[in-house]
C-alpha cells in the first residue's frame, strides 16, 4: 500500500498563495514541474492542488481505468460561464444522456456526408486569395471551420457571424486565467474591462446561438443536422426532450469547440510547414498525384497518407486541447503516493507527446515517423490529442476527415511562409492558440 504521502514539487511560499503561477506561462510552468519532479508531481496554487501525472500508463489510469473517481477539472468548471451544462462541461448522468442524444449526428454515415461541404468551403474560401496576400492565417482558419461547422452540423450560413464569433471567443479566452482565481464570483463583479468584455461576449455568443435555435423552431424542419437531432430528440428511457437552455448549452458547445480546436490545428500545421520545404514538397506532390485539378473527396482519404502524417504530426507537436484537467473525489493512490481528494489532477498531450522517451527527436517536425509500425508500437496514451474514455472527443472522426481533406484542398493551390519577423508564440488557454495571430505570406502554386 502506498504511504500517504504527497508528490514532490516545489516548496509552498507566499508567493505562491497570492500569484497564479501557471497563468503567466503553463507551458513553461508545467514542463518545469516535469522536468524537475518527474512523472509525478504537485504544486499548490493559491487555493487549490495541481498534481501533473506525465506517463501514458498514468494518464490511463486517470481517463479510463480510475475515470469513476474523477469530475471534471477547474478550468472546464469555469468554462461553464459559457458552454454551460454542455457535453464537455456536464458530469454524470447528464453526461451520458446528451452524449446518447447525440451520437447518432457523429455516426460514420453521416459524417461522411459531410465531406463534400468541407472541400468545398474550403475550395470557397481559398478562391477569395489573392497571391502574395498577407493574411493572419489563423483568423482565416477560424473563419473556415466555423462555416463548415455551421454548414454541417446546423445547417446554416453563419459567416457573416464570423468576426463577431472570434472576437466574442477572444474577449472570453482572454480572460481565462482569471476565473482560475479563488473568489470568481466576487471579483468578476469588479468593474474591471476584461471581465465587462467577457460578459458582453458571452452575450454576443448566446445571441447567434439562439437565433439558430428560434429560426430552427420556427420552421419545425427537419434537415438532418445535428441541430435538428438536438430539437427532435427523445431520451428512450423517459422519452423526454431538451428544453431550449440544454440545446443552447449543446450547441454552444459544439459551435465553439467544433471549429475553435480545428482552426488551431490548421494553423500549426501551416506554420510547421512553411519551415519543412521537403515535407512540404512531399505533401503537395501526393495531393497532385491523387487529386489533380479536382476537390478532395471522402474516397481519396486512404491516399492521401503523407497528408494524414503531417496532421499528426502537427497535432502531436502543437494539440489544440493542450491540457486536460480532472478533480479527484477521493484520495487517489498513485505510485508510491496519494493524491489527496479535491485535488485537479493534470494530463498534458502537450508535454508527453513532446517526450523523448515515445519520439525520438521529439521537438523536431517529423511527419515521416507516423508510419504502421510506429503507430502499432506506440504505447498508448504517449499520443491523445482527443482525451480518452468515456469522455472522449465525440468529433473525434468530423475532426480527422475535416483536417485533412481541408489541407489537402488548400494545399493543391497554395503555400504559406510567415512573415519575417512576426512572433510565433503559443497562447494556452482552454485550447492552444496563437497569441499573435499568424501572419503568413499566401504564395499560390498553380
Amino acid at each position: 500500500m502506498p504511504s500517504a504521502t504527497l508528490p514532490p514539487g516545489p516548496p509552498r511560499s507566499l508567493r505562491t498563495l497570492v500569484i497564479y503561477g501557471p497563468g503567466r506561462d503553463p507551458l513553461q510552468f508545467f514542463g518545469g514541474l516535469a522536468r524537475d519532479y518527474g512523472d509525478i508531481s504537485t504544486a499548490r496554487v493559491m487555493a487549490e492542488r495541481l498534481v501533473l501525472l506525465n506517463h501514458p500508463q498514468l494518464v490511463k489510469d486517470v481517463l479510463v481505468t480510475n475515470q469513476r473517481n474523477f469530475r471534471k477539472g477547474r478550468g472546464l468548471e469555469q468554462a461553464k460561464r459559457v458552454l454551460g451544462e454542455g457535453l464537455l462541461t456536464s458530469e454524470g448522468q447528464v453526461h451520458l444522456r446528451q452524449r446518447r442524444l447525440m451520437q447518432p449526428a457523429f455516426h460514420r454515415d453521416r459524417i461522411a456526408s459531410y465531406a463534400g461541404v468541407m472541400a468545398e468551403q474550403a475550395d470557397r474560401v481559398q478562391r477569395e486569395w489573392a497571391d502574395g496576400d498577407v493574411k493572419d492565417v489563423a483568423a482565416e482558419m477560424n473563419r473556415l471551420t466555423l462555416a463548415i461547422v455551421g454548414r454541417t452540423l446546423f445547417d446554416t450560413n453563419v459567416e457573416s457571424e464570423a468576426s463577431t464569433v472570434g472576437k466574442a471567443l477572444t474577449a472570453v479566452l482572454d480572460s481565462f486565467w482569471l476565473t482560475m482565481l479563488p473568489l470568481i464570483d466576487v471579483l468578476e463583479r469588479l468593474p474591471l474591462p476584461v471581465f465587462r468584455r467577457g460578459r458582453e461576449a458571452r452575450l454576443e455568443l448566446d445571441r447567434v446561438i439562439y437565433q439558430m435555435i428560434a429560426d430552427r423552431r420556427r420552421s419545425l424542419e427537419d434537415r438532418g443536422d445535428l441541430l435538428s437531432m438536438l430539437l427532435m430528440a427523445q431520451d428512450e428511457g423517459d422519452g423526454t426532450g431538451m428544453t431550449d437552455r440544454q440545446v443552447r448549452d449543446e450547441a454552444m458547445t459544439i459551435f465553439l469547440a467544433g471549429h475553435e480546436t480545428t482552426a488551431n490545428a490548421l494553423s500549426w500545421m501551416w506554420f510547421l510547414l512553411s519551415s519543412a520545404p521537403e515535407v512540404e514538397a512531399e505533401m503537395h506532390d501526393e495531393i497532385d498525384r491523387t487529386l489533380g485539378d479536382r476537390l478532395p473527396t471522402l474516397a481519396d482519404l486512404p491516399n492521401l497518407p503523407t497528408v494524414e502524417r503531417v496532421v499528426t504530426e502537427a497535432m502531436r507537436l502543437y494539440p489544440p486541447a493542450w491540457i486536460i484537467g480532472r478533480r479527484a473525489i477521493d484520495d487517489y493512490p498513485v505510485g508510491d503516493y496519494v493524491v489527496p481528494a479535491r485535488s485537479i489532477v493534470l494530463v498534458s498531450p502537450y508535454l508527453l507527446q513532446r517526450d523523448a522517451r515515445f519520439f525520438a527527436e521529439p521537438d523536431r517536425f517529423l511527419p515521416s515517423r507516423w508510419t504502421p509500425e510506429f503507430k502499432a508500437s506506440l504505447t498508448p496514451f504517449a499520443y491523445f490529442p482527443f482525451g480518452g474514455g468515456t469522455r472522449r472527443c465525440i468529433g473525434e472522426s468530423f475532426a480527422w476527415m475535416e483536417l485533412v481533406l481541408v489541407a489537402a484542398t488548400i494545399a493543391r493551390r497554395w503555400q504559406f511562409r510567415v512573415v519575417p519577423g512576426h512572433p510565433v508564440v503559443p497562447q494556452p488557454v482552454v485550447t492552444l492558440r496563437m497569441k499573435h495571430g499568424m501572419k503568413m505570406t499566401l504564395l499560390r502554386r498553380h
